[in-house]
């Protein structure tokens, strides 16, 4: 009898069944990890000629309130109707018997995807790369126009009060994974509470937008938006936040993450020109966003911290974990440094 060989996560023998049954008759699978995620786990699975992405929680130190593969599954299978650039979703699978945890299956999406600074310069001329930038501000405003109840995700979140939640969530999870002494982290969320602004119009919130979360075609256009994970509705500024950290200058190129390093290559817009194209296609005002871009170093921060955690107790599957929790102290000495230098009194301490 030939032993199937499975990756750690996706037991293949298990899987097999449940994947003829509801997603394509295949005579068998071969499956790897793929992509540079640092959360839930991406595998290309195929056969022949034909591929699909399985994506499950990992595998140890879940969250209680993350990792619902319920929720990703229903927020992309919501957009890919109306043209907006998310793969095409199959099947999802909410019996924990079958690998061990929730999960789903959706197309795989063949494109690249820029995180290699050396691949996006030879790939892309500096007209490219203004292109690609102004794209993915393009496309998020997109995503932001969307009404949730027109799409069928009316009741995909609570709007009301976001903001206050999730700097009460984000400090709570500092405090349950706690290993090691975090003061920056710490004096982020004492002055988020503080400076909690009032409440926009709500909206769709990805929760994780930024260049290396997307695939694109060989003209770099965007044909493909991921790692919906942490998606739900609020105040949609939460999004431009987390995209000012991610958006390229030698400072953010230090964390080695978002594809900040890529987007320090000439061409690619500046992060006020990025603002200013936001602002002109949204109508939205970014008045107040220190408040945001905060927040998001702070998120960033903790969900580093507990990726870190999980790296140490073995519960991760993939390369370049063992720097992350480097990456965490960063991220709150940079957070502090927006904070310090805003001109919300509240963020200043």
């Amino acid at each position: 009898m030939t032993t199937i060989d499975s990756p750690p996560g996706l037991d293949l023998e298990h899987i097999l069944p449940w994947f003829r049954e509801h997603v394509d008759p295949v005579s068998a699978l071969t499956a790897q990890v793929i992509g540079h995620g640092r959360s839930n786990i991406t595998y290309r699975v195929a056969v022949g000629g034909k591929s699909w992405v399985v994506r499950r929680p990992p595998l140890s130190h879940v969250q209680a309130t993350a990792h619902d593969m319920g929720r990703e599954f229903r927020v992309i299978s919501a957009l890919w109707p109306t043209g907006f650039p998310v793969p095409k979703t199959y099947a999802l699978c909410t019996d924990p018997e079958v690998i061990g945890a929730q999960f789903y299956v959706m197309e795989y999406v063949d494109g690249f995807i820029a995180v290699d600074s050396a691949q996006v310069a030879k790939r892309f001329t500096e007209d490219d790369r203004r292109r690609i930038g102004e794209e993915i501000i393009d496309v998020l405003v997109r995503l932001h126009s969307f009404v949730p109840a027109e799409i069928g995700l009316a009741d995909f979140g609570k709007p009301q009060g976001y903001l206050e939640r999730q700097v009460r969530r984000f400090s709570q999870q500092l405090q349950e994974i706690r290993y090691r002494e975090t003061p920056d982290l710490d004096e982020l969320a004492r002055r988020l509470q503080k400076a909690i602004p009032p409440e926009r119009k709500p909206g769709i919130v990805h929760g994780d937008y930024r260049l290396d979360n997307a695939i694109l075609d060989e003209r770099g256009h965007i044909i493909a938006v991921l790692d919906w994970e942490m998606c739900t509705l609020g105040d949609s500024l939460a999004d431009l936040g987390l995209l000012q950290m991610y958006w390229g200058n030698p400072t953010s190129a230090q964390l080695n993450i978002g594809g900040t390093a890529v987007m320090t290559l000439p061409g690619f817009p500046t992060w006020d020109e990025a603002a200013a194209l936001y602002e002109q296609k949204s109508g939205t005002s970014l008045a107040g966003l220190d408040f945001y871009t905060v927040l998001a170093h702070f998120k960033l921060g903790v969900i580093l911290e507990n990726m870190y955690k999980r790296f140490l107790g073995g519960g991760t599957v993939g390369p370049g974990f063992e720097m992350i929790g480097q990456q965490a102290v960063l991220l709150g000495k940079r957070g502090l440094a927006v904070a310090d230098a805003s001109s919300i009194p509240e963020l200043r301490g």
